[in-house]
């Protein structure tokens, strides 16, 4: 059985000028993996489009794997910040102005970078990043549930963690289908209608019927 690459970083970047090299490497990874592929992202080639020396690289990442996985780490970061932002946003509105807030939110969060994030999408298994992508899923079910449990009266009798299952999943796909077929999909009044669809789906589940 081939021995897994490692994917941890060899230290953490305490200094500025540290921190600038790292970001440059973690930089220099996502162009290469978004033009030129996985197979061919070397951190030879990383280490030269980065303008740093290999034995530079070495010094923060053992693995190019390991490089790909701070990639998806920021990546994840960056998609996060903007979902927390919108459920502190969303906090007190009804369920749906919140929901159709959200839509639009999960959409444009994966719009961040399109390119790149379709090509994480197909690394996050190689990289070892399973359990911290399921942390990321783990923390948006919480924020959606504790939503849900704050607007019981506008909703109908149902399960609350199914009811999170299901919207969160229905959004997600929604919002991660878009990037998938960015090409259909990116014109403004096509993305007002997937908004407008998908809050309409899950409005309607959400809610009392007649």
């Amino acid at each position: 059985m081939a021995r897994k690459p490692p994917t941890k970083p060899r230290k953490n970047a305490s200094q500025e000028r540290s921190r600038a090299t790292v970001d440059a490497l973690v930089e220099a990874t996502a162009r290469i993996l978004v033009r030129e592929g996985f197979e061919k992202a070397s951190t030879n080639r990383i280490a030269e489009i980065a303008g740093v020396s290999v034995g530079s690289l070495y010094q923060y990442f053992p693995s190019k794997e390991a490089l790909v996985a701070a990639v998806i780490d920021r990546h994840n970061d960056e998609i996060m910040q903007i979902v927390r932002a919108a459920f502190v946003e969303v906090a007190d509105m009804p369920v749906e102005k919140a929901v159709r807030r959200l839509v639009t939110v999960a959409i444009e969060a994966h719009h961040i970078d399109p390119n790149l994030h379709r090509v994480l999408a197909e690394q996050i298994p190689r990289s070892g990043r399973l359990a911290e992508v399921e942390a990321f899923n783990h923390e948006v079910h919480a924020l959606v549930r504790a939503y849900f449990e704050s607007r019981r009266k506008e909703m109908r009798k149902i399960d609350l963690d199914m009811a999170t299952f299901i919207c969160v999943s229905a959004i997600e796909a929604v919002a991660h289908n878009t990037v998938l077929h960015q090409a259909e999909m990116q014109s403004d009044k096509t993305v007002k209608t997937l908004v407008d669809e998908t809050t309409r789906m899950v409005v309607g589940y959400l809610r009392p019927s007649g």
